[in-house]
């Protein structure tokens, strides 16, 4: 082989490497995480700041990495053909050689080198930052050219909202947890702020038919009955119907009152703060947190009260649900050993579409009122219908609120767990 042959070979190699740098470096710029970038320059990192601060300078920096992968691949296409006609003599050389480096750049200058950045973006674009600097000092002048037509094509296309939606941000997210970046509890907390802004009252109030009250003509004894009960620490007071809620009582105020011999229970009761269903949550949080209130009553379009709302109630939306000495722990969802599920009906019917995975629209707030939709009246024990590829049956009612549904996700249908 002649010398001018060899030093061809030598020279595509290089030209190959170079390919695999460009491209390598295309997809670690653009698949690395800048936030944990950021946080290793802020530790005092300064190849980590060098490297963030070229992907911040994102349009310069793509437009060197193209400019130079194409440089050095039509180079490679050039210096190939060269060789397989004049070095090699190869009949049909010209046709050899698009078919040689095709293959060649492909595997060793394209695909193979973009699945190692991949997998490692951070550590690579750090490795490359020196590098791809001198670059973009030496193809300065042609940069700056694809920056003037770039800003001149600009003119003549609409530009669009770069906002990152809610949704957007959710992916992200579980993007995250799927990476390992964070843990399901701290990714359930993200989304649970993320979501929390869009939640209204009437999703989490607890339903009229569930109050435990006590009316301004109670005696002491049956008020102290009602706290022993219920084992709330604060009840709500009405005058002659449940609708005229005047107030509500704190169990430590109470206690304190009987123990000084008070019998009057009006007077013990404080000022309560009233609401719609349809108020954010976020907003009656800085109400509650401005009035040093714990309880709200949810009233209706009629002025009847729909429901009660307290504090405790929207922090659960945020860190989930919050269990006491004294409560009791209930399972919303109970997986069975065949496979279904026994599904409490006071359960929040978002719960209950994000364990199947179902994409349907219902009004309704809870499983109950979902149930109900369905079966089209007042539901009854046994009753059975099939929506969205679930078979569910009613297993337990009380009067006419049901309580308890079982759900067998039918045979054909994705496994959604």
């Amino acid at each position: 082989m002649e010398p001018s042959s060899i030093i061809l070979i030598l020279s595509l190699a290089v030209l190959v490497i170079f390919s695999a740098f460009f491209s390598a470096t295309e997809t670690a710029f653009t698949s690395l995480n800048r936030i944990r970038l950021r946080a290793k320059a802020e530790a005092g990192d300064r190849r980590a700041g060098r490297t963030l601060a070229l992907a911040e300078d994102y349009d310069n920096l793509i437009s060197t990495v193209l400019v130079g992968n194409n440089i050095v691949n039509i180079l490679a296409a050039t210096l190939s053909t060269v060789l397989f006609v004049q070095g090699l003599k190869l009949q049909n050389g010209a046709a050899v050689s698009t078919v040689v480096m095709t293959v060649v750049v492909l595997i060793f200058g394209e695909v193979s080198p973009k699945t190692v950045a991949k997998e490692s973006a951070e550590s690579f674009a750090m490795f490359s930052t020196p590098l791809l600097r001198l670059m973009m000092v030496i193809l300065k002048p042609v940069t700056a050219l694809l920056a003037l037509i770039q800003k001149g094509l600009k003119r003549f296309i609409r530009p669009t909202d770069e906002g990152i939606t809610e949704e957007e941000l959710v992916t992200m997210v579980e993007q995250a947890e799927t990476e390992g970046g964070l843990d399901r509890h701290e990714s359930e907390l993200i989304r649970s702020a993320i979501e929390f802004g869009d939640m209204e009252v009437q999703e989490i109030l607890t339903p009229r038919v569930d109050i435990v009250a006590v009316e301004d003509t109670d005696t002491v004894e049956d008020i102290a009955k009602a706290f022993a009960e219920s084992g709330y620490s604060r009840l709500p007071v009405y005058h002659e119907d449940i609708d005229d809620i005047i107030g509500v009582i704190h169990e430590k105020d109470f206690h304190a009152a009987r123990y000084r011999g008070q019998e009057d229970v009006a007077s013990l009761a404080a000022p309560v703060l009233y609401t719609t269903g349809n108020t954010k949550i976020s907003d009656l949080l800085r109400v509650l947190q401005r009035k040093k209130a714990h309880m709200v009553v949810v009233v209706d379009e009629y002025g009847g009260t729909e429901g009660l709302c307290t504090l405790e109630d929207i922090v659960e939306e945020l860190v989930g649900e919050i269990w006491d000495e004294h409560d009791e722990v209930i399972e919303e969802f109970k997986k069975q050993p065949d496979g279904s599920y026994l599904i409490a009906c006071h359960a929040a019917l978002t719960d209950l579409y994000d364990l199947f995975a179902l994409k349907g629209e219902c009004e309704a707030n809870t499983v109950s009122g979902w149930v109900m939709e369905q079966v089209g009246r007042i539901p009854e024990e046994g009753d059975r219908f099939q929506s969205d590829g679930l078979d569910v049956t009613v297993t337990k009612v009380d009067h006419r609120r049901v309580l308890e549904i079982r759900v067998v996700v039918l045979p054909g249908e994705d496994d959604r767990n």
